[in-house]
């Protein structure tokens, strides 16, 4: 056998790595958010909102907010206030089990199969917080609100045996807000709408059959220079023998 067929044969290896025992996507509609009165003129501080001491809908009712002058958006951000994307930037809000004082309590469930198995109930609570921003016909920002909180509580039937770890992250997040201003009543309303990942997962030690690799040729980038062609030559006639 050569020695290039030898490091090529195939052998069982152990290697350790993360398993997921089990996965499921929900989306989870987060209670709407409502703030009124008083609540109202402290989720828009006067530093990020100058009102010249007006209420907020007097703010925006004596600048044409009832015109449609201004349009308001809600975006998902850190507890500082800072945007963040929900797909990359998991580590800034809250997704974690909620631990029951009985530990993950054991649930029969019935398979499309027809088979009964065992699984488990795992608490998953999710945090994090918004702004709304009031922008006018121009783009500028007129308004900003602080960090408005939001949390969820949802319950999972899993495959979650004790070792498991929940592991959970947002693949997709909207935020609707709207401001109500009438001569009566004044509310702004935020709306949270997410697509939350569940996985459960536990480092394992696994056999398998594999050969060892090997670096590949680097592939070079083309070079710029020229390189010298000579023209066929004609060796019958020159040089003569």
């Amino acid at each position: 056998m050569s020695q290039t067929q030898h490091k090529e044969r195939k052998e069982k290896v152990c290697i350790k790595t993360r398993k997921v025992f089990d996965w499921v996507t929900r989306q989870v509609d987060v209670p709407l958010r409502s703030f009124s009165n008083d609540d109202l003129e402290d989720i828009f501080p006067d530093h990020k909102c100058p009102r010249n001491g007006k209420t907020v809908c007097e703010f925006f009712t004596s600048n044409g907010f009832d015109a449609e002058e201004f349009s308001i958006r809600c975006f998902l951000t850190d507890d500082d206030g800072k945007r963040i994307e929900p797909v990359v930037d998991n580590d800034a809000f809250i997704c974690q089990e909620i631990i029951q004082p009985n530990g993950r309590q054991p649930v029969n469930v019935t398979l499309p199969s027809g088979e009964t198995v065992t699984l488990q109930k795992v608490k998953a609570l999710v945090k994090g917080h918004v702004v709304v921003q009031v922008v006018n016909a121009n783009g500028h920002i007129v308004c900003e609100s602080k960090p408005i909180p939001f949390a969820t509580a949802q319950t999972f039937i899993l495959c979650a045996p004790e070792g498991t770890m929940l592991d959970c992250h947002i693949s997709f997040f909207e935020c609707d807000a709207s401001l109500v201003c009438t001569d009566n009543f004044s509310q702004l309303d935020v709306s949270i709408t997410l697509c939350l990942e569940v996985q459960m997962e536990a480092d394992v030690k696994i056999e398998v059959e594999a050969r060892f690799c090997k670096p590949r040729e680097e592939i070079l980038e083309a070079t710029l220079c020229p390189t010298d062609k000579f023209p066929p030559q004609c060796p019958e006639v020159f040089p003569v023998h």
